[in-house]
C-alpha cells in the first residue's frame, strides 16, 4: 500500500510538456524534413558534366506533395554547375530524367518509465515517463539518369541518391524539449548567416544577386576585369600669370 502511495505521489509530481501547434495544413517541421532530406539527397549527385551545355530537365517521374522543390532544387544545382536548363527537349543537347522512390517522413516515441496500470476496481495508475525520445525523420530517395538528346544513348550508368534528415526531441520528468537532429542543425546556421555573396560550392544557406556594375553619375571611373581602377581627370584651366589682373586698363 505504502509503494502504491509512492508512485501515486511520485506520478503527481512529475512536469509535463506537450507542443503540437501548427497554423498550417502542414507543420514547419514536417515540411523542413522533407526539404532537408531533398538537399541532402542532390549534394551527393555531380551535376560538373553538364558544364557549358544545353539540358532540358524531364520532370514527369517526379511525384509527391513536394515535387514542386523538388523539381527547383535540381533546376538549381544544374544552373550552379554552369548548365542552360532550356524549356524543351527539342532545344537540348542533354536530358535529365529525373524520379522520387520516396519523399515523405515517418516517426517513433519511446520512453523508459512505468506504463499505466488498471487495478481492480475503478482505480487506476496514471502512465509515468522518466526519459522520453520523440523522432520523427524525413526520407528523400531520388534516382537521375542522362542521355543525349539526339542518339538517346545514356551518360553514364546514373544512378540513385537517398538520404535521410531528422528531429529530436528528449524529455526529462517531463520537462523539455532538449532538441537535436539535422534540421535543427539547419534552423541554427541558417539564422546565424547573413546576406553574401557565396564564394564555396556549396549550396548557400542565403540567397544574393550581384547586380551589373555601373558608374555613379557625374564620376569618371572605369571598372577595369583586373579589379583595378582608371580614373581619367578633366582638363585643367591653364594657370594665370601672377603679373596679370583682371582690372581695367586705366587702374593699372
Amino acid at each position: 500500500m505504502h509503494r502504491l502511495f509512492l508512485l501515486a505521489a511520485l506520478a503527481a509530481t512529475v512536469g509535463c510538456t506537450s507542443t503540437s501547434t501548427t497554423n498550417t495544413a502542414r507543420s514547419a517541421k514536417e515540411q523542413m524534413l522533407i526539404s532537408n532530406a531533398v538537399d541532402q539527397s542532390l549534394n551527393k549527385v555531380d551535376f560538373t558534366p553538364f558544364t557549358n551545355r544545353t539540358v532540358f530537365l524531364d520532370d514527369k517521374y517526379i511525384d509527391g506533395v513536394d515535387k514542386n522543390y523538388v523539381i527547383a532544387s535540381i533546376r538549381h544545382r544544374l544552373m550552379r554547375a554552369g548548365a542552360k536548363v532550356v524549356k524543351t527537349a527539342d532545344e537540348a543537347e542533354l536530358i535529365v530524367e529525373a524520379r522520387t522512390g520516396a519523399i515523405g517522413t515517418h516517426s517513433a516515441d519511446s520512453f523508459v518509465g512505468v506504463p499505466e496500470i488498471t487495478l481492480p476496481g475503478m482505480m487506476s495508475l496514471p502512465e509515468m515517463r522518466l526519459l522520453e525520445k520523440k523522432n520523427q525523420k524525413g526520407i528523400a530517395k531520388i534516382g537521375l539518369v542522362a542521355y543525349d538528346a539526339k542518339t538517346k544513348q545514356a551518360l553514364g550508368n546514373g544512378g540513385v541518391s537517398l538520404a535521410e534528415s531528422n528531429d529530436s526531441a528528449y524529455f526529462m520528468f517531463g520537462i523539455g524539449p532538449y532538441t537535436g537532429g539535422s534540421i535543427n542543425d539547419e534552423i541554427k546556421s541558417g539564422k546565424k548567416a547573413s546576406a553574401t555573396r557565396a564564394t564555396t560550392h556549396q549550396m548557400p544557406q542565403t540567397v544574393a544577386f550581384s547586380a551589373p556594375a555601373q558608374p555613379m553619375p557625374g564620376t569618371s571611373t572605369l571598372h577595369l576585369a583586373s579589379g583595378e581602377e582608371k580614373v581619367e581627370k578633366t582638363a585643367e584651366a591653364p594657370a594665370k600669370d601672377p603679373k596679370q589682373t583682371d582690372a581695367p586698363v586705366w587702374a593699372k
